[in-house]
């Protein structure tokens, strides 16, 4: 499988690109349109603030690079802010930023005492989930203080829990695929994870 791993200026690129030539891909690492939509599958990585992840991505070209590849139907993963940019909207400091729009939902602050959540927590995907094949009960690695809460409808939400408030881990719907964790930073775990995806891709 030939992944294309969009450079639009935001996410862990080498550890990524490590991960996912360990679970099989051949991975290539750019933000040139041309080299990428030459691939057979597409990861859009991305850290830190949901805004600034929103312009650096538009300013990449990356909504009509996104909006072209769903309409191809072809696998498109999402990771951390990568997986949040899918949603509909994202709202940090009191301010909302216009999201992708490729999956329902809103990105919100989430409502606990301890933030970030960070640190290993177990996921539970429900039945039929293909990234989670084989992996129903697994810890995954978190950084983040922002998430979905409520499931999209349509599609597989593989759910976890920060201090007693549930949100969306995990989501997958058609060639869509997102993850709020960081599969590159989850061990064999996360390996695993990304070789589902690349074998139900």
């Amino acid at each position: 499988m030939r992944v294309g791993l969009f450079d639009y200026g935001s996410g862990n690129l080498h550890s990524a690109a490590q991960a996912l030539r360990e679970a099989g891909a051949a991975v290539t690492v750019t933000a040139n349109h041309a080299q990428l939509t030459a691939q057979d599958a597409l990861v859009v990585p991305g850290v830190g603030a949901f805004g600034a992840c929103m312009r650096g991505l538009t300013a990449a070209g990356g909504r009509e690079l996104v909006a072209e590849w769903v309409a191809s139907e072809r696998p498109l993963l999402g990771i951390c802010v990568g997986h949040q940019i899918l949603f509909g909207s994202g709202t940090e400091h009191g301010t909302e930023e216009r999201g992708l729009g490729v999956l329902e939902g809103d990105v919100v602050h989430l409502p606990v005492r301890r933030l970030p959540h960070m640190g290993w927590n177990r996921v539970v995907p429900p039945a039929g989930s293909r990234l989670f094949r084989g992996l129903s009960g697994e810890r995954f690695y978190f950084v983040h203080s922002y998430a979905v809460l409520k499931p999209p409808p349509g599609g597989l939400s593989s759910m976890t829990k920060h201090e007693g408030v549930s949100f969306v881990a995990a989501h997958e719907k058609g060639s869509i695929s997102s993850t709020q964790f960081h599969p590159e930073k989850s061990g064999t775990a996360g390996v695993a994870l990304l070789r589902n995806w690349l074998s139900g891709s």
